[in-house]
Protein backbone atom coordinates (compact mmCIF):
# COMPACT_ATOMS: atom_id res chain seq x y z
CA UNK A 1 0.00 0.00 0.00
CA UNK A 2 2.84 2.35 0.88
CA UNK A 3 4.45 1.68 -2.50
CA UNK A 4 1.27 2.61 -4.38
CA UNK A 5 0.84 5.79 -2.35
CA UNK A 6 4.42 6.75 -3.18
CA UNK A 7 3.81 6.17 -6.91
CA UNK A 8 0.72 8.39 -6.75
CA UNK A 9 2.85 11.03 -5.04
CA UNK A 10 5.43 10.82 -7.82
CA UNK A 11 2.72 11.23 -10.45
CA UNK A 12 1.39 14.34 -8.71
CA UNK A 13 4.91 15.76 -8.43
CA UNK A 14 5.35 15.27 -12.20
CA UNK A 15 1.94 16.84 -12.78
CA UNK A 16 2.88 19.88 -10.73
CA UNK A 17 6.22 20.24 -12.51
CA UNK A 18 4.91 19.94 -16.07
CA UNK A 19 1.48 21.62 -15.84
CA UNK A 20 -0.36 24.47 -14.12
CA UNK A 21 -2.70 22.05 -12.34
CA UNK A 22 -2.79 22.18 -8.53
CA UNK A 23 -2.11 19.01 -6.57
CA UNK A 24 -3.58 17.85 -3.22
CA UNK A 25 -1.85 19.14 -0.08
CA UNK A 26 -1.40 15.64 1.31
CA UNK A 27 1.10 14.87 -1.46
CA UNK A 28 3.78 17.00 0.20
CA UNK A 29 7.22 17.41 -1.33
CA UNK A 30 10.69 16.00 -0.91
CA UNK A 31 13.50 17.07 -3.31
CA UNK A 32 14.45 13.48 -4.09
CA UNK A 33 10.92 12.71 -5.29
CA UNK A 34 11.42 15.01 -8.25
CA UNK A 35 14.39 12.91 -9.37
CA UNK A 36 12.10 9.89 -9.75
CA UNK A 37 8.98 11.62 -11.11
CA UNK A 38 10.13 11.60 -14.76
CA UNK A 39 8.77 8.05 -15.10
CA UNK A 40 5.28 9.62 -15.15
CA UNK A 41 6.11 12.29 -17.72
CA UNK A 42 4.20 10.32 -20.43
CA UNK A 43 1.23 9.82 -18.07
CA UNK A 44 1.05 13.58 -17.58
CA UNK A 45 1.07 13.82 -21.38
CA UNK A 46 -1.90 11.47 -21.55
CA UNK A 47 -3.81 13.72 -19.16
CA UNK A 48 -2.98 16.79 -21.24
CA UNK A 49 -4.06 14.87 -24.36
CA UNK A 50 -7.36 13.91 -22.73
CA UNK A 51 -8.14 17.55 -21.96
CA UNK A 52 -7.13 18.67 -25.47
CA UNK A 53 -9.18 15.86 -27.04
CA UNK A 54 -12.22 16.75 -24.92
CA UNK A 55 -12.00 20.40 -25.97
CA UNK A 56 -11.59 19.37 -29.61
CA UNK A 57 -14.54 16.96 -29.49
CA UNK A 58 -16.83 19.51 -27.84
CA UNK A 59 -15.80 22.30 -30.19
CA UNK A 60 -16.35 20.12 -33.26
CA UNK A 61 -20.06 20.07 -32.52
CA UNK A 62 -20.19 23.88 -32.79
CA UNK A 63 -17.50 24.98 -35.23
CA UNK A 64 -15.47 23.73 -38.21
CA UNK A 65 -12.49 21.45 -37.55
CA UNK A 66 -9.81 24.18 -37.84
CA UNK A 67 -11.50 26.19 -35.08
CA UNK A 68 -11.80 23.11 -32.89
CA UNK A 69 -8.11 22.33 -33.42
CA UNK A 70 -7.07 25.87 -32.49
CA UNK A 71 -9.16 25.76 -29.31
CA UNK A 72 -7.79 22.32 -28.45
CA UNK A 73 -4.20 23.46 -29.02
CA UNK A 74 -4.78 26.57 -26.93
CA UNK A 75 -6.18 24.43 -24.11
CA UNK A 76 -3.12 22.17 -24.14
CA UNK A 77 -0.74 25.13 -24.15
CA UNK A 78 -2.60 26.81 -21.30
CA UNK A 79 -2.57 23.61 -19.29
CA UNK A 80 1.21 23.22 -19.60
CA UNK A 81 2.07 26.91 -19.49
CA UNK A 82 3.68 26.56 -22.94
CA UNK A 83 6.44 24.67 -21.11
CA UNK A 84 7.53 22.55 -24.08
CA UNK A 85 6.86 25.17 -26.75
CA UNK A 86 9.12 27.57 -24.85
CA UNK A 87 11.84 24.93 -24.75
CA UNK A 88 11.58 24.35 -28.48
CA UNK A 89 11.80 28.11 -29.18
CA UNK A 90 14.84 28.47 -26.92
CA UNK A 91 16.51 25.51 -28.62
CA UNK A 92 15.90 27.07 -32.04
CA UNK A 93 17.44 30.34 -30.87
CA UNK A 94 20.42 28.68 -29.23
CA UNK A 95 21.30 26.19 -31.93
CA UNK A 96 20.43 28.62 -34.72
CA UNK A 97 22.35 31.61 -33.36
CA UNK A 98 25.21 30.11 -31.38
CA UNK A 99 28.42 28.85 -32.93
CA UNK A 100 30.23 27.70 -29.79
CA UNK A 101 28.91 25.56 -26.94
CA UNK A 102 29.15 28.49 -24.54
CA UNK A 103 27.21 30.80 -26.85
CA UNK A 104 24.50 28.18 -27.49
CA UNK A 105 24.02 27.71 -23.74
CA UNK A 106 24.01 31.46 -23.13
CA UNK A 107 21.34 32.09 -25.76
CA UNK A 108 19.11 29.26 -24.50
CA UNK A 109 19.30 30.65 -20.98
CA UNK A 110 18.10 34.08 -22.15
CA UNK A 111 14.37 34.44 -21.46
CA UNK A 112 13.89 36.64 -24.52
CA UNK A 113 12.82 35.04 -27.79
CA UNK A 114 14.76 35.70 -30.99
CA UNK A 115 14.05 35.34 -34.67
CA UNK A 116 14.90 31.65 -34.86
CA UNK A 117 12.68 30.89 -31.87
CA UNK A 118 9.75 32.98 -33.09
CA UNK A 119 9.83 31.55 -36.61
CA UNK A 120 10.40 27.99 -35.38
CA UNK A 121 7.60 28.07 -32.81
CA UNK A 122 5.20 29.74 -35.24
CA UNK A 123 5.84 27.20 -37.99
CA UNK A 124 5.64 24.29 -35.54
CA UNK A 125 2.28 25.39 -34.13
CA UNK A 126 0.94 26.07 -37.62
CA UNK A 127 2.03 22.61 -38.77
CA UNK A 128 0.36 20.97 -35.77
CA UNK A 129 -2.92 22.75 -36.41
CA UNK A 130 -2.92 22.09 -40.16
CA UNK A 131 -2.18 18.39 -39.70
CA UNK A 132 -4.82 17.85 -37.01
CA UNK A 133 -7.37 19.79 -39.08
CA UNK A 134 -6.73 17.42 -41.99
CA UNK A 135 -7.66 14.37 -39.90
CA UNK A 136 -11.23 13.10 -39.42
CA UNK A 137 -12.50 13.89 -35.89
CA UNK A 138 -12.08 10.34 -34.55
CA UNK A 139 -8.55 10.14 -35.99
CA UNK A 140 -7.63 13.57 -34.57
CA UNK A 141 -8.72 12.48 -31.08
CA UNK A 142 -6.72 9.25 -31.42
CA UNK A 143 -3.70 11.21 -32.70
CA UNK A 144 -3.76 13.48 -29.64
CA UNK A 145 -4.03 10.55 -27.23
CA UNK A 146 -1.11 8.79 -28.93
CA UNK A 147 1.19 11.72 -29.69
CA UNK A 148 1.24 13.51 -26.35
CA UNK A 149 2.40 10.59 -24.17
CA UNK A 150 4.64 9.07 -26.85
CA UNK A 151 6.45 12.35 -27.55
CA UNK A 152 7.03 12.84 -23.83
CA UNK A 153 8.45 9.33 -23.65
CA UNK A 154 10.86 10.37 -26.40
CA UNK A 155 12.00 13.28 -24.24
CA UNK A 156 12.35 10.95 -21.26
CA UNK A 157 14.77 8.79 -23.24
CA UNK A 158 17.25 11.68 -23.20
CA UNK A 159 17.15 11.74 -19.40
CA UNK A 160 17.80 8.00 -19.39
CA UNK A 161 20.66 7.97 -21.89
CA UNK A 162 22.38 11.38 -21.98
CA UNK A 163 24.17 13.68 -19.56
CA UNK A 164 22.67 16.94 -18.35
CA UNK A 165 24.71 19.72 -19.93
CA UNK A 166 24.29 22.46 -17.32
CA UNK A 167 25.55 22.80 -13.77
CA UNK A 168 22.13 24.26 -12.89
CA UNK A 169 18.81 24.54 -14.71
CA UNK A 170 15.07 24.02 -14.52
CA UNK A 171 15.38 20.35 -15.55
CA UNK A 172 18.38 19.60 -13.31
CA UNK A 173 16.30 18.17 -10.41
CA UNK A 174 14.77 15.60 -12.79
CA UNK A 175 18.03 14.87 -14.57
CA UNK A 176 20.12 13.40 -11.79
CA UNK A 177 19.50 9.76 -12.61
CA UNK A 178 16.91 7.56 -14.28
CA UNK A 179 17.03 3.83 -13.83
CA UNK A 180 16.10 1.33 -16.51
CA UNK A 181 13.09 0.31 -14.41
CA UNK A 182 11.86 3.90 -14.31
CA UNK A 183 12.34 4.18 -18.08
CA UNK A 184 10.31 0.99 -18.60
CA UNK A 185 7.52 2.45 -16.45
CA UNK A 186 7.54 5.54 -18.66
CA UNK A 187 7.40 3.30 -21.73
CA UNK A 188 4.38 1.40 -20.45
CA UNK A 189 2.54 4.68 -19.83
CA UNK A 190 3.46 5.97 -23.29
CA UNK A 191 2.77 2.86 -25.36
CA UNK A 192 -0.55 1.89 -23.75
CA UNK A 193 -2.64 4.33 -25.89
CA UNK A 194 -0.80 3.26 -29.06
CA UNK A 195 -1.40 -0.43 -28.33
CA UNK A 196 -5.05 0.28 -27.49
CA UNK A 197 -5.47 2.04 -30.84
CA UNK A 198 -3.92 -0.94 -32.63
CA UNK A 199 -6.20 -3.41 -30.85
CA UNK A 200 -9.31 -1.35 -31.58
CA UNK A 201 -8.29 -0.71 -35.19
CA UNK A 202 -5.99 -3.51 -36.42
CA UNK A 203 -5.76 -1.97 -39.89
CA UNK A 204 -3.98 1.04 -38.34
CA UNK A 205 -0.89 -0.95 -37.26
CA UNK A 206 1.24 0.16 -40.25
CA UNK A 207 0.49 3.84 -39.51
CA UNK A 208 1.12 3.35 -35.81
CA UNK A 209 4.40 1.57 -36.54
CA UNK A 210 5.45 4.42 -38.84
CA UNK A 211 4.62 6.93 -36.10
CA UNK A 212 6.74 4.99 -33.64
CA UNK A 213 9.66 4.88 -36.07
CA UNK A 214 9.31 8.60 -36.80
CA UNK A 215 9.40 9.34 -33.08
CA UNK A 216 12.54 7.26 -32.64
CA UNK A 217 14.16 8.87 -35.67
CA UNK A 218 13.45 12.42 -34.50
CA UNK A 219 14.72 11.61 -31.01
CA UNK A 220 17.95 9.99 -32.21
CA UNK A 221 18.65 12.81 -34.66
CA UNK A 222 18.08 15.56 -32.10
CA UNK A 223 19.90 13.66 -29.37
CA UNK A 224 22.97 13.29 -31.59
CA UNK A 225 22.83 17.02 -32.41
CA UNK A 226 22.63 17.93 -28.72
CA UNK A 227 25.60 15.74 -27.82
CA UNK A 228 27.66 17.11 -30.70
CA UNK A 229 26.90 20.76 -30.00
CA UNK A 230 26.67 21.00 -26.19
CA UNK A 231 27.73 17.59 -24.85
CA UNK A 232 24.30 16.54 -23.56
CA UNK A 233 20.85 17.98 -23.06
CA UNK A 234 19.07 20.74 -21.18
CA UNK A 235 15.43 21.28 -20.25
CA UNK A 236 14.98 23.22 -23.50
CA UNK A 237 16.28 20.20 -25.41
CA UNK A 238 13.66 17.99 -23.72
CA UNK A 239 10.94 20.41 -24.81
CA UNK A 240 12.29 20.42 -28.36
CA UNK A 241 12.28 16.63 -28.59
CA UNK A 242 8.72 16.50 -27.29
CA UNK A 243 7.50 19.07 -29.79
CA UNK A 244 9.30 17.68 -32.84
CA UNK A 245 8.27 14.11 -32.00
CA UNK A 246 4.65 15.16 -31.60
CA UNK A 247 4.64 16.77 -35.04
CA UNK A 248 6.40 13.73 -36.55
CA UNK A 249 3.57 11.52 -35.29
CA UNK A 250 0.92 13.80 -36.78
CA UNK A 251 2.82 13.85 -40.08
CA UNK A 252 2.81 10.04 -40.25
CA UNK A 253 -0.88 9.70 -39.42
CA UNK A 254 -1.92 12.44 -41.87
CA UNK A 255 0.24 10.97 -44.65
CA UNK A 256 -1.32 7.54 -44.15
CA UNK A 257 -4.85 8.90 -44.44
CA UNK A 258 -3.91 10.86 -47.58
CA UNK A 259 -3.02 7.66 -49.45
Amino acid sequence: MGYLVHQVRLFFIALQFFTRLPIPRWVGFEPQWLQHAARYFPLVGLLVAAVAALVYYAACSLWPAPVAVLLSTAAGIYLTGAFHEDGFADMCDGFGGGMSRERVMEIMKDSRIGTYGAVGAGLLLALKCVLLSALPPASAVAALLIAHPLSRFAATSLIWQLDYARDEGKAKPMAQHMTTGEFITAGVCALAPLLAAGVLTPSAWPQLGAALLATAGATIWLGAKFVRRIGGYTGDCLGAVQQVSEVAIYLCLAAALAQ
